[in-house]
């Protein structure tokens, strides 16, 4: 299928590994411009149609500065990706997690992605037109879980802006959809410091029962991969889905069993 986004202009932040990096190639092969911000941008040196910045997102500016970029390289901003994030595992429970741990959370999965949007709906309110997919998690909603409760609220949050922006935008030509993925295959899962590695050591069970306890809960019977999760993103930026926004799509091999 043609998704339509030839030379289409995208930004997608955290492109320079797993999910965005994913997402910058689907796009990049589906004919679009994309400028892909990370805070190191080695991994996208030499891909066809893509410009590498490196900018660290969670400081003021940085989301707005590649709006700018792509405003000036090609005199238009099209799709916005809100990908970047991270998770940091609260181990030591509730009352070990200090006011500065959750901003930290909050300020890499809300604010950068709040930022990016301000920045890029300014843009897009000129033009009329525009759309903006947020890579949430369905830590947002299923089974909150205190290992990841800041990540959690800061996810929520990305959805439940994204949801009112849509009433909002919506009569401008802008439309703003979310993609909630469960576990999927990457560092941040089973790196050797991700997910996976740091609760098997704390619960003393290793790193491979922790993953087969995780798939087991899936009807797929395995994570989701980096390109599935790009697929989805390239078709909710496609104007194949032009009336599609205030949605959530869950990606999670059937982790969630409820409606």
């Amino acid at each position: 299928m043609d998704l339509e986004l030839k030379d289409k202009v995208a930004v997608v932040t955290g492109a320079s590994k797993g999910i965005g990096l994913a997402v910058v190639r689907m796009l990049a092969a589906e004919g679009a411009f994309v400028i892909g911000g990370a805070l190191t941008a080695d991994s996208l040196a030499g891909i066809d149609r893509v410009s590498p910045i490196e900018v660290d997102l969670v400081e003021p500016g940085g989301s707005e500065r590649l709006v700018r970029a792509a405003v000036a390289e090609h005199g238009k901003l099209d799709i916005l990706v809100n990908n970047v994030g991270g998770v940091k595992l609260r181990t030591g429970g509730f009352l070990s997690i200090t006011d500065e741990d959750f901003e930290r959370s909050l300020q890499l999965n809300f604010f950068a992605a709040l930022r990016a949007t301000r920045a890029a709906v300014a843009q897009m309110t000129e033009q009329a037109q525009g759309t903006i997919v947020n890579v949430a998690s369905v830590n947002a909603f299923f089974h909150p879980d205190g290992l990841v409760v800041d990540y959690g609220a800061a996810k929520a949050a990305l959805l439940n802006v994204a949801k009112a922006l849509s009433q909002e935008l919506g009569p401008k030509g802008i439309r703003i959809n979310s993609v909630s993925p469960g576990p999927v295959a990457t560092d941040l899962w089973l790196g050797d410091h991700g997910v996976a590695a740091t609760i098997g050591k704390s619960t003393g069970i290793g790193a491979d029962a922790v993953r087969e306890q995780a798939v087991a809960g899936m009807s797929t019977g395995r994570f989701t991969t980096p390109g599935e999760v790009a697929t989805l993103v390239a078709l909710l930026a496609s104007p194949k889905t032009a009336n599609v926004t205030g949605s959530n799509y869950v990606i999670d091999g059937g982790l969630i069993k409820t409606m």
